[in-house]
C-alpha cells in the first residue's frame, strides 16, 4: 500500500502566510506604480494652465507720469488691455467731488478711486464695463461725452471726470486696477501695497 504523505500543518501555515505577503507586496507595488504614472500625467496638464512668460512679464507695468501735463491723459497697455492715466485739473477734481454719490449708478467718490494725497492722478482700465469697447476721451481731441470724462462710441455710455458711469448702458464705473506710486513721477500698475 502506498503511503500518504504527511503534511506538517505548520509548514502549510508558513507557506500560506508567505503567499499572502507576496500578494500584498504585488498589490502595493502595482498601486504605487499606477499612482506615479498618474502624477506623471497630471502634473504637466496642470502646469500648462499656468500663465505664460509673456503674460507674467505684463503682470505689472511701470509708467513715467512726469510728462503728463495737467488736464491730459495717456493710454498704456496693461495685461493686454488699454489703461488710462489721467492728470486731473483742479476744476475736474471739483466737478467730481460736487456730484452727489447717492445719484450714481455705481456709487464711489473720487477719493475711493484715487490714492490718498494724489487725487489728481486717476488710473483706470480703458475698457467699457458694458461690452468691453474702448472709450474715447484719453487722446487729444477725442470726445469726452457730456460729463467731461470718457465716452464709449459703441453704445453711448458716458463717464464723468472720475471715470464713473453717468449715462448709458454700462453697469459699472471704469475699473481701477491695483497700483502703487514708486516715486513722485513713477507709478507701478499691478503692484499691491
Amino acid at each position: 500500500m502506498a503511503e500518504t504523505p504527511v503534511i506538517d500543518s505548520s509548514d502549510a501555515a508558513i507557506e500560506g502566510e508567505t503567499e499572502l505577503r507576496r500578494r500584498d507586496f504585488l498589490n502595493i507595488a502595482a498601486i504605487s506604480f499606477a499612482g506615479v504614472g498618474a502624477v506623471a500625467v497630471v502634473v504637466p496638464l496642470i502646469n500648462q494652465m499656468n500663465p505664460s512668460a509673456d503674460v507674467l512679464a505684463e503682470a505689472t507695468v511701470e509708467l513715467d507720469i512726469a510728462k503728463i501735463a495737467e488736464g491730459q491723459a495717456i493710454k498704456a497697455i496693461y495685461r493686454k488691455q488699454p489703461l488710462f492715466v489721467r492728470h486731473l485739473t483742479a476744476k475736474e477734481i471739483a466737478e467730481a467731488n460736487a456730484v452727489p454719490v447717492a445719484t450714481l449708478r455705481d456709487p464711489q467718490t473720487l477719493a475711493q478711486r484715487t490714492k490718498p494725497g494724489k487725487p489728481e492722478w486717476l488710473i483706470t482700465m480703458g475698457v467699457c464695463t458694458h461690452l468691453g469697447c474702448v472709450p474715447l476721451g484719453a487722446a487729444e481731441g477725442e470726445p469726452r461725452g457730456e460729463f467731461g470724462g470718457y465716452f464709449c462710441p459703441c453704445h453711448g455710455s458716458s463717464y464723468d471726470t472720475a471715470a464713473r458711469i453717468r449715462k448709458g448702458p454700462a453697469p459699472k464705473n471704469l475699473e481701477v486696477p491695483d497700483y502703487v506710486f514708486r516715486s513722485a513721477t513713477a507709478v507701478e500698475v499691478g503692484a499691491k501695497v
